[in-house]
């Protein structure tokens, strides 16, 4: 290994190499993915020794189509989505070398799932008034509070977790950010049930939670800006998912119109190549994106991507469910289901109408992510404050 990042023809020759010593048919798929970390093969764009050789971000690209032309296995990115897109980028930016060292192979290879401990009862689309009190003793904190809408909390076996740590400061000062065990006895996982009738997102329970200081991220009471990078990645790992044209939702509506040729009208004729257009620019604005996000680290456009998507979700299962008319309103099973992952296409027209109402909601609201898109890209006046230098604890709750 030298000093200079290697170039497209080296990381082919490593992906060849990395097939030949561990061939995917006869290697275990978990095997085949520790390899591939030690490879540097895993992320290029992150250090050495963290699954990457410092190589531009583009150059993944190249590493990707070499092991699935040889039907290498992946490794779930659905299945631990938190982990990669918010998880990672901020275990990174702000963890220690033990941190980054002991959590991010696991991580990557999917045998350790994340959740997210941010959103509050009392603070979900104001996350920086959250309440959950971290207390220092010692060489540890003690956790006391409770989290809600945690997607993946009863299969995570970590958590990345916000917590207040000095209430005499203004709400955005004196918050810590953590690494917290899910396996803690004072962690209590209850789920959630939405309106879809599955509980995907759960309420967490902290009381008496001990997380060494060695696992904190950035300094104590600069959690805020610490969880930005988290936020920023939330909202393109949401809203910048790369799709194939006539991916997702616009894929399920088209298909039912091609399918059902005498459900069709004029009117819904029109609205769907509406639709349609919009799609596909907001798939090839996501490409964008992503080519952005390789020269460094994702800005407040990422949240103009996740407003679209959510917008665009609601719009095409609404047709959906529009054009199948009667049938559109059927729901064949409201039985309680724990999924592992999230599943915006998922099932019927009517489970993909309701699903898509959270989408506004999740990460980040979309009133939320206006006031973003109108401060930072367009830099219109910010929205006037009278909580600014107010002590969090003299706050009106």
């Amino acid at each position: 290994m030298t000093d200079t990042p290697p170039g497209a023809g080296e990381l082919v020759e490593r992906t060849r190499r990395l097939l030949a010593e561990h061939p995917p048919a006869t290697t275990g798929r978990t095997d085949f993915l520790r390899a591939r970390f030690d490879a540097g093969l895993a992320w290029v764009h992150y250090p050495v020794g963290l699954g990457g050789l410092d190589a531009p971000r583009s150059l993944q690209a190249v590493v990707d189509a070499e092991l699935a032309a040889a039907g290498a296995p992946d490794n779930d990115p659905r299945r631990i989505g938190i982990g990669l897109g918010m998880a990672a980028p901020t275990l990174l930016a702000y963890g220690s070398e033990e941190v980054k060292e002991r959590f991010l192979k696991p991580l990557w290879v999917g045998e350790e799932v994340w959740c997210q401990l941010f959103s509050e009862p009392g603070a979900g689309s104001d996350l920086a008034a959250l309440g959950t009190r971290a207390v220092r003793d010692g060489d540890a904190w003690v956790v006391d509070g409770q989290k809600v809408w945690t997607s993946s909390a009863h299969v995570a076996r970590w958590a990345i977790l916000i917590a207040r740590t000095d209430p005499e400061l203004p709400k955005h000062r004196g918050i810590t950010y953590f690494v917290c065990d899910m396996t803690d006895p004072g962690v209590e996982v209850r789920p959630l049930r939405q309106i879809t009738g599955e509980a995907e997102f759960n309420e967490v329970f902290l009381t008496g939670v001990r997380i060494p200081d060695a696992h904190r991220l950035g300094e104590a009471g600069d959690g805020w800006r610490v969880a930005q990078t988290t936020l920023m990645n939330e909202r393109v790992s949401i809203g910048g998912a790369r799709l194939p044209r006539e991916g997702g939702m616009i894929g399920k509506a088209a298909a039912t119109w091609r399918a059902r040729p005498e459900l069709r009208t004029h009117e819904l004729h029109r609205r769907l190549l509406d639709l349609w257009v919009d799609a596909e620019v907001a798939r090839l604005a996501g490409e964008r994106l992503r080519q952005q996000l390789a020269a460094g680290r994702p800005g407040p456009e990422g949240s103009a991507m996740k407003l679209s998507f959510a917008r665009l979700n609601q719009a095409i299962s609404g047709l959906e469910v529009e054009l199948l008319g009667d049938e559109g309103l059927l729901y064949g099973d409201w039985a309680m289901v724990r999924p592992d992952l999230v599943d915006f296409t998922g099932r019927d027209a009517g489970y993909r109408y309701l699903r898509s109402k959270g989408n506004s909601i999740e990460g980040g609201t979309s009133e939320v992510l206006l006031n973003i898109v109108a401060e930072r890209v367009l830099g219109l006046p910010a929205e006037p404050r009278n909580d600014k230098d107010v002590a969090w604890k003299d706050l009106a709750r």
